[in-house]
């Protein structure tokens, strides 16, 4: 659908990085921006710098984000925000559990439930879910990520069943590795993390993902692109692994003994 049939966009976790991007894109666009993030300073930058409308919202704020939803129907919505807490699941406490399933997928489940029911009534809208390729790969020490990503497909996959013969388009854009200050959140503001995830890869930037999202809302209206993997040329999803059983030491004398 031409990005002139559309009027208004919400994106969450637009302080920065991807969310950034996208607002700003849109922006240029000529859609109605609202901006939803925590951080109050780079929000207000970011609105001064583009001209969308800045939210100060915690997506985890239902009542939040029930008031704005009322308020405004909203043709694209781009569920951006995302928190993660790198721990194999055996490390795992109740409140990194908690934390991932708020923000990265009960907030995506509500933010639907109250936008999407207006897009069909208007036969017109586009559901864009920044998901990530840890919802489709495995890869070490991210149990609880993997699998309120996943939940986010399965959501992104449902919805155009809900909302079979309506306009209503679904998006689930899953990227790898990109080059955003998404790393210093997670692991620390320290030097090292940009050489450890950053410094000396050839890496997509924030504005790639934007292009990506400006791509689908753009599409002719006969067209839903519901899912797109966006990864460094250099990166490779998998690989496989085989492990040697470990034993005690009470078995290794054990073992020892019978010989």
């Amino acid at each position: 659908m031409p990005f002139s049939k559309y009027k208004t966009a919400l994106v969450t976790g637009a302080s920065s990085g991807i969310g950034a991007a996208i607002v700003e894109r849109l922006c240029r666009e000529g859609l109605e921006v609202h901006a939803i993030a925590r951080s109050a300073e780079p929000l207000q930058a970011l609105a001064a710098r583009t001209g969308c409308i800045a939210h100060v919202i915690d997506v985890t704020d239902r009542n939040a984000l029930a008031d704005l939803t009322d308020r405004v129907a909203f043709d694209v919505l781009v569920n951006n925000a995302g928190v993660d807490r790198p721990k194999k699941f055996l490390e795992a406490e109740n409140g990194d559990i908690d934390l991932l399933i708020d923000v990265n997928l009960r907030a995506v489940l509500h933010l639907c439930r109250m936008v999407v029911p207006g897009m069909a009534a208007r036969d017109r809208g586009h559901v864009i879910n920044i998901s990530s390729i840890a919802g489709n790969y495995n890869f070490a020490g991210n149990s609880t990520y993997h699998a309120v990503k996943a939940g986010v497909a399965m959501l992104s996959s449902q919805l155009r069943i809900d909302t079979f013969g309506k306009r209503v388009r679904v998006t689930e854009i899953c990227p790898g590795r990109v080059a955003t200050d998404i790393f210093y959140h997670v692991h620390g503001n320290d030097p090292s993390i940009a050489e450890r995830f950053i410094d000396g890869y050839e890496l997509p930037q924030a504005s790639d993902i934007a292009d990506a999202v400006a791509y689908v809302i753009a599409a002719p209206i006969a067209v839903n692109i519901g899912h797109m993997e966006i990864t460094p040329t250099l990166q490779v999803m998998g690989g496989l692994q085989t492990a040697k059983p470990q034993t005690t030491a009470a078995e290794s004398s054990a073992e020892r003994a019978k010989r």
